[in-house]
């Protein structure tokens, strides 16, 4: 038998500003036989790395290696990684890498660039070899969640295809999108994946070969929306002679793991600035995007003068900070008194 090594970081990590709640996964292996079409499940949950032997022997047709995790809550499944093991089938890996860190999904904005490694080792070039052995497929594959969606129930045989390459030669090539391309007429608001996947070339050699088309190696990429946010309570170039009014801010489609607060300071608006903390804030610690309401209350103290004040609504993400929403107005709280004294002797 032939061992299948199949690696995988399920462990999450806490990062001091962007935390998550730590979620329960668990990782099984599905073995399919080819072209039998003979499927097993490992018995044992696999740990987050190591190997073992595959249950079913490996016959000139090859097996394809699939490995899931489940997370508990809500359940939901994810396919981490694929391998082929075959006489003639090269090795392929694909590593998907973007500027949030989080381990167990790879995950980004849609304003954000990712990056995709592809890994391609074995492939031959002589002229007795078969053409299976001489090259793979690379394919793109663009998914939309569609309005609010997760991806939780998504059906992924209904992913468009956006593009696919031949690849003839060993060795590893970055491909750099600075976009995504997953289908949404307002490119901010984009909700969904795309998919890399490196197949096998068909082998039909009879009567002892007959591979079709095989997934060799397969990875995804969430793409979630860039957030929006509104201020209300307050209109610009507003003059306030008492009492600081209630402000409502309102958030749409915060990225996970994000700090949403708004602040204050002296002046009109700059960006950049580090102003006083209104108070109120919101930290998502869910995986996927969040809306939210705060009311800010009673807040007449952090304003230590009169003059004009700017007014903002941010959100802190991996990518940085962003201001979703400002307003700028007046503070004019001195009590002048204006009169005389008369004395009458």
């Amino acid at each position: 038998m032939k061992t299948c090594n199949c690696l995988i970081s399920a462990v999450l990590f806490a990062f001091p500003l962007f935390a998550e709640d730590t979620p329960v996964y668990t990782n099984y292996l599905r073995q399919y036989q080819t072209p039998s079409n003979v499927v097993w499940d490992c018995s044992d949950a696999v740990a987050s790395s190591g190997s073992q032997l595959s249950a079913l022997a490996i016959n000139p047709g090859g097996a394809r290696f699939d490995l899931w995790t489940i997370k508990a809550s809500p359940l939901t499944e994810y396919l981490l990684s694929t391998c082929y093991v075959g006489t003639y089938v090269p090795i392929a890996s694909v590593t998907i890498r973007s500027e949030d860190p989080y381990p167990t999904l790879r995950r980004t904005r849609a304003d954000r660039p990712f990056y995709v490694d592809v890994m391609v080792d074995g492939l031959l070039a002589g002229a007795a070899d078969p053409a299976a052995s001489k090259s793979v497929k690379l394919t793109r594959h663009v998914q939309s969640y569609g309005v609010g969606g997760t991806g939780i129930t998504i059906d992924r045989t209904l992913a468009t295809l956006d593009s696919q390459a031949t690849i003839s030669t060993n060795g590893t090539q970055t491909l750099t999108y600075l976009v995504n391309a997953v289908p949404e007429a307002d490119r901010t608001k984009v909700r969904g994946e795309e998919r890399f996947t490196v197949w096998s070339i068909a082998d039909v050699r009879p009567p002892t070969y007959n591979i079709p088309e095989t997934q060799i190696a397969s990875k995804f990429i969430q793409i979630w929306p860039v957030a929006d946010g509104t201020i209300t309570g307050i209109t610009q170039g507003q003059v306030i002679v008492s009492a600081m009014p209630q402000v409502t801010f309102t958030l749409h489609d915060c990225y996970p793991s994000s700090r949403n607060y708004a602040q204050v300071y002296k002046g009109s608006p700059q960006l950049g600035v580090a102003g006083t903390q209104v108070p109120g804030q919101r930290l998502f610690t869910e995986s996927v995007p969040q809306d939210a309401v705060l009311i800010a209350n009673n807040y007449d103290s952090i304003f230590n003068d009169d003059g004009l004040w700017t007014m903002e609504l941010l959100t802190e993400t991996v990518f940085g900070t962003d201001r979703l929403a400002y307003v700028s107005f007046t503070l004019d709280r001195t009590i002048e008194v204006n009169g005389n004294v008369n004395t009458t002797e």
